[in-house]
């Protein structure tokens, strides 16, 4: 009872680190493009972040409980080496300024510790393979969106003043933040979801078949709402400015791209990088406005971090999981 109660703590801990890391997901556009302040930006975010959990079902949740490892082939102290892993991944990342994936870190971390624990057996490959094909596939989604979106809009506003144009952008830009902080909160928090329910399963407070509980769900959205409102601003700066010079135009285009990526993943139960997801559609944007624009040489170091993100985590998920073994 004691070490279910501390790994739920953790993963607790690990969705506030996930809203805190991945905040500038949610705000880097709408701050830099100067639309909102800071601290409106962090609680709109924050906001948007906790209703995600009355938006869609909880099938990413599932995916992560049980999709990516067996349920029956782990025991307590293989989450909790998992998600020590995926902690210390996103500690280091943040101190780095790096907008790596949460959600790519905790599944390193808990296929390591299972690795050690269960061998590969306790794998489940299905998940796996289609959660690491959308490790490309989703930042090309949010590249094809941002590209998509911000043609047909030149299209709409060509001969439009520049002021106008802009003033307009400015009121449309704060519904497309909420909209994507909303299907961030409801991609996201579920991974934490899934975590929890695994560890209900394993210490026998709830069966494989059943429904996540009401208070699972509520306290995963608080906890990444205030890791959310709190902010990490290093990956804020990294996002907002070191990839292109935003406008309101264009973070309206990438938000809504982004947006619409993640809930259509949510629905298919897919547990995707929402970093991964915005970046492409920032990086998308850039591309068709000026190509030039886009400061390739940030791309390749948030690119090789995404590379390495699930080794180091599945490394990290390991040395944990033969400390506490």
């Amino acid at each position: 009872m004691a070490l279910a109660i501390l790994i739920i703590g953790i993963a607790l801990f690990f969705d506030f680190l996930n809203g805190f890391h991945d905040s500038a997901n949610s705000i880097a556009t709408v701050v830099s493009t100067r639309v909102m302040k800071p601290h409106q930006a962090v609680m709109m975010a924050a906001f948007a972040n906790f209703i995600g959990a009355f938006v869609f079902t909880t099938a990413v949740a599932a995916t992560i409980a049980k999709g990516i490892v067996t349920p029956s082939g782990i025991t307590l102290t293989t989450i909790l080496a998992g998600l020590l892993g995926a902690c210390l991944w996103n500690i280091i990342t943040w101190y780095l300024g790096l907008p790596t994936s949460s959600s790519h870190a905790l599944i390193g971390g808990m296929i390591g510790a299972v690795i050690v624990k269960a061998g590969t057996g306790a794998l489940v490959m299905d998940g796996i393979i289609k959660t690491f094909t959308f490790i490309l596939i989703a930042p090309l989604l949010g590249v094809f969106g941002g590209i998509v979106f911000t043609i047909i809009l030149l299209l709409i506003i060509r001969g439009r003043s520049s002021k106008s144009i802009s003033g307009l952008f400015k009121k449309m830009q704060i519904g497309s933040s909420f909209l994507y902080s909303l299907s961030h909160g409801t991609n996201d928090a579920q991974k934490t979801m899934g975590i929890i329910a695994l560890t209900l399963i394993a210490s026998g407070y709830i069966s494989k078949s059943s429904e996540i509980p009401i208070w699972v769900i509520l306290s995963s959205h608080a906890a990444i709402a205030l890791g959310t409102y709190l902010g990490g601003w290093k990956i804020v700066k990294t996002m907002g400015t070191k990839l292109i010079h935003l406008r309101p135009f264009e973070g309206f285009c990438a938000e809504t791209a982004s947006a619409v990526t993640l809930f259509t993943t949510a629905a298919m139960g897919i547990p995707v990088s929402t970093t991964h997801v915005i970046a492409g559609g920032i990086i998308g944007v850039g591309t068709v406005e000026n190509a030039k624009k886009v400061k390739w040489i940030t791309t390749r170091k948030i690119f090789m971090a995404w590379v390495v993100t699930i080794p180091v985590s599945i490394l990290f998920g390991m040395i944990f999981s033969l400390i506490i073994k």
